[in-house]
C-alpha cells in the first residue's frame, strides 16, 4: 500500500494546547493512535468554539466526519503538552477538511500531519446539506483570504 500524503498548510488559524493523559498511553508506552484522534476532535471542537459555533450548530447545521488521515512522525508520552495548530481548506459544494499540525510544546518536535474532511448535515431532515456561504466567510475572513 502506498504512503500516504497530507500537504501541510503553510498558515494556521487556531492553536491550543493538550497535555497528554496516562489513559491517552498505549502498552507501548506511547500516545495511542486512537488517543490521536481524540486530541484532534477536541481541538476541532475548541476551533469551532472559538467561532461562535458547535459541531452540531454550524449556521444550523451539523457535521459529519467523512475521512481522517494522520502521518505519525514523533512519539508523544505521558504529561506531554501537544500544541494543535489547525487550518481549514479545501472547501467544496458539502464541506471542507480540516489540517491538524501536532507539535510537542517543549521540544517543538512534530507529533504528527493530520486531515479530516467533513460534510454538512441536516439533522432535522437527516440529509447532507450545502456548505454554509457564512461558515466559508468567516473561516477565509480569519485567514485573510476574503
Amino acid at each position: 500500500m502506498p504512503r500516504i500524503k497530507i500537504d501541510m498548510p503553510d498558515n494556521y488559524l487556531f492553536s491550543t494546547e493538550i497535555p497528554i493523559r496516562i489513559s491517552d498511553i498505549n502498552y507501548g508506552g506511547h500516545l495511542s493512535n486512537d488517543a490521536l484522534l481524540s486530541i484532534i476532535h477536541e481541538s476541532r471542537i475548541r476551533f469551532l468554539n472559538q467561532l461562535g459555533y458547535g459541531e452540531l450548530d454550524i449556521e444550523g447545521l451539523g457535521l459529519i466526519l467523512t475521512d481522517s488521515a494522520i502521518i505519525y512522525k514523533a512519539e508523544g508520552f505521558h504529561r506531554d503538552v501537544i500544541q494543535v495548530d489547525i487550518s481549514v481548506g479545501d472547501f467544496n459544494k458539502y464541506g471542507c477538511d480540516f489540517y491538524y499540525l501536532l507539535t510537542n510544546r517543549k521540544t517543538a518536535v512534530e507529533i504528527a500531519h493530520a486531515k479530516t474532511g467533513v460534510v454538512f448535515f441536516d439533522y432535522t431532515a437527516r440529509k447532507v446539506s450545502l456548505l454554509p456561504d457564512a461558515f466559508k466567510d468567516r473561516v477565509l475572513k480569519d485567514a485573510g483570504k476574503s
